[in-house]
């Protein structure tokens, strides 16, 4: 194994879900200037994510499903207007 690879800075960072509002406390070595006050009641560097287990559809089982006929049939209709 390979000596002075590994990162020195592995800390307990907590990260909050911009999308959903859920924070989790991991180990991480993501920078951050921010602090927060976590419910043990320490102070940990916050690190801001737009998306995460907590808000992506494919790990909460909800995906939006698009109108795919409805939206073929209005731009059908608006060629046919513009060809007149």
């Amino acid at each position: 194994m390979k000596n002075d690879i590994h990162p020195q800075d592995y800390r307990k960072v907590v990260f909050h879900d911009n999308a959903s509002g859920e924070q989790f406390l991991i180990s991480s070595t993501m920078p951050s200037e921010e602090m927060v006050k976590w419910e043990d009641g320490n102070e940990y560097p916050l690190v801001k994510v737009e998306i995460s287990s907590a808000s992506h559809p494919f790990y909460t089982g909800t995906e939006k499903r698009l109108d795919t006929a409805g939206r073929a049939e209005k731009f059908r209709k608006r060629m046919e207007a513009s060809k007149k």
